[in-house]
């Protein structure tokens, strides 16, 4: 039932190649990876799994997630366009008073970046409540990362992560309305006030 509630759901329609391509955007300086963990503040316990990829660009492997934005176009759980600006609208959408979200970074090289890429983008869609499966198998095939074990729970995938080499860990906590449809259409005005600005 968490799961559903927080963020693995059923995925958005596909955008076309050429919404896609318009708002292609890579973060500047290293090759990195980063898995967010939304956490439950009561339980401990973990709601969904997902993947950001800053390689050739930069996007988010959604794996049956609810994120959506009308200037975040999504392909097959992948989200495209992923600004400093819509990064923070995902983690401010997840982020509430019944959870937090746990960041955690690691460079990698080019090569390991643009695999995971690749990988993301030839997933496919993924059922529900499959997040950290889908999450840990993209993981697992990225050279490095081999010793992913696949899990369905978030947070022992968010373990494992926390063993790699050079990974860096942050947690972003907000203290607003529980309900994610909320946060969601909060931070969809917030981004289209700032496309038109």
């Amino acid at each position: 039932m968490a799961l559903t509630l927080v963020g693995c759901t059923q995925s958005a329609p596909n955008a076309d190649p050429q919404t896609i391509a318009a708002v292609s955007y890579r973060d500047a300086g290293p090759a990195y990876l980063t898995l967010y963990t939304m956490v439950n503040n009561r339980t401990g316990g973990g709601g969904h799994s997902s993947l950001m990829i800053n390689g050739s660009e930069r996007v988010i492997f959604d794996p049956a997630g609810s994120f959506h934005a009308d200037v975040v176009p999504e392909y097959n759980d992948v989200l495209y366009g992923i600004t400093p600006a819509v990064e923070q609208a995902y983690r401010g959408a997840h982020a509430r008073s019944t959870y937090h979200v746990v960041r955690q970074k690691v460079e990698v090289t080019p090569e390991q970046a643009e695999i995971a890429l690749q990988l993301a983008k030839q997933n496919g869609q993924v059922m529900g409540a499959w997040c950290s499966n889908a999450t840990a198998r993209l993981l697992q095939q990225v050279p490095g990362f081999e010793q992913i074990d696949v899990v369905y729970q978030p947070v022992k995938l968010q373990e494992q992560f926390e063993q790699i080499p050079g990974v860096v860990t942050d947690r972003y906590y907000e203290d607003d309305d529980e309900d994610l449809q909320k946060g969601l259409t909060e931070g969809n005005s917030d981004l289209n006030q700032q496309a038109q600005g």
